[in-house]
This record gives C-alpha cells, sequence and structure tokens, in this order.
C-alpha cells in the first residue's frame, strides 16, 4: 500500500514538475535557428558587406509574472575588437509586444529606447564579420525585464547590457551563425 501512495505521489510531483516548466521564457524564430547559418538577408549592408540588413523574426512566451517591457540584444562575442560587437539593442519593448516580424529593428513605441549600435546607428546592424575570418556567433536575445529602463539618450552598449541584466527577470537566446 506504501508502495502504492509513493509511487502515485512521486507521478503527482513529476506532473507538477512537468507543468513548472510550460511556463519557461521561449524564444522563437521563423528564419533562423540555433547553430545554423543565417541567409545574406540578415548581413549589413555597409563596410564592405551587401546584404539587405534585416532583423530576424522573433517571437517569445512565457513571460514570468511581474513582467513590465522586454528588451532585445543582439550580439557577435567573436568580433576581433576585443570586447565583441553590439548588433542591435532596443529596450522598453511594451509588455503586451511578444513577436516581431523581420524589419530594420527600430522600434517606434512610446517609451522605446533604440540605442546605438555598434556601426553608430540605431536599430539593427546586420551580421558583418571580416571575410575568410570563419563562423562567427550571432546571439538574438529577449529579455524580460521587472521595469522599464531609463537610460541616457548616449547610453553605451556596456551600459545598457549592465542595466538589461541587471533588471531581467528571464531570458531566452538563439545563437544563430554567419560568415563571409
Amino acid at each position: 500500500m506504501y508502495k502504492s501512495i509513493l509511487k502515485h505521489l512521486l507521478l503527482l510531483i513529476g506532473l507538477i514538475a512537468g507543468f513548472t516548466h510550460a511556463d519557461e521564457f521561449k524564444l522563437k524564430s521563423n528564419n533562423i535557428a540555433h547553430g545554423v547559418f543565417m541567409e545574406k538577408t540578415f548581413e549589413f549592408q555597409g563596410f564592405g558587406c551587401s546584404g539587405e540588413n534585416k532583423t530576424p523574426q522573433l517571437s517569445w512566451s512565457g513571460a514570468p509574472t511581474g513582467t513590465k517591457a522586454y528588451a532585445i540584444m543582439a550580439y557577435d562575442p567573436d568580433a576581433p575588437t576585443g570586447s565583441g560587437w553590439w548588433h542591435w539593442q532596443v529596450v522598453n519593448i511594451p509588455a503586451e509586444v511578444t513577436s516581431i516580424s523581420s524589419s530594420d529593428g527600430k522600434f517606434d513605441y512610446k517609451d522605446v529606447i533604440n540605442v546605438t549600435n555598434d556601426y553608430g546607428q540605431k536599430g539593427f546592424g546586420g551580421a558583418c564579420p571580416p571575410q575568410g575570418d570563419g563562423a562567427h556567433r550571432y546571439q538574438f536575445t529577449v529579455y524580460a525585464l521587472s521595469k522599464k529602463l531609463e537610460l541616457p539618450a548616449d547610453a553605451s552598449g556596456a551600459l545598457t547590457g549592465y542595466m538589461v541584466k541587471a533588471n531581467s527577470l528571464a531570458s531566452s537566446t538563439i545563437e544563430a551563425l554567419y560568415k563571409r
């Protein structure tokens, strides 16, 4: 009898644990995938690159309770700079927005901050690794924020990253690849 009760209790615990993971914060895309090379559509236009400079489509779900806004960042840790390369940082996306289509990566919502990327532009700056440098990793991350952030108009990538991570409730990343 005790074995039967223990067995049912363990099944119940397993079901409860499964439901807890059902609300896990997840990022998806219909045109990039983890560990897969991106198309030229997502390549920068300039700096010797000739892509379309479009963002990938992104959608996210399972945001934790208390999410007040989102941030999206795209970062290349393999850029030969000593500090990587910020391709995109946008913060204070409204909590009711849970997807974006492929675009230039500029958001016009009230309170949204489009941070200047390492190309010196606001919005998205696509992949543009040096010719023959091999595959670079492009980390597209969405953060669920506990509050809308206040940043100076000329916030650096490092300051933005710090503030986003300090106020993040959850995050999810797709790490796509690109080479020229």
